[in-house]
């Protein structure tokens, strides 16, 4: 996995740190309603809603219905998703086995 050596700086590891401290979906509620914006915060929801509906095979025109998010908003997701460091499959595989284990 590459990291990209702009966005890799010691502020954004702290960053990563805080929220691999969260424990709950309210602490996260909490935590980014203090760091983000309400527009920040839905937007980072919609690429994620993107991306699945993009790995279920939906057509852009489908996610765009669904979501709201622009054709614009769809093709970056798609090429981060085709061609990105892999991190969406490694949240979805985790997310995968918690539900197993629910």
């Amino acid at each position: 996995m590459g990291v990209n050596k702009k966005l890799h700086t010691e502020a954004v590891d702290e960053l990563f740190r805080a929220i691999l401290c969260l424990r709950t979906v309210d602490e996260c509620y909490t935590f980014f309603e203090d760091v983000c914006t309400i527009n920040e915060i839905l937007s980072l929801a919609q690429r994620f809603e993107v991306a699945g509906l993009l790995k279920a095979g939906q057509t852009y025109l489908d996610i765009s219905e669904k979501t709201g998010a622009s054709t614009a908003t769809i093709s970056r997701v798609n090429r981060s998703f085709n061609y990105g460091n892999g991190g969406y499959e490694i949240v979805w595989e985790r997310m995968r086995k918690e539900k197993e284990e629910e």
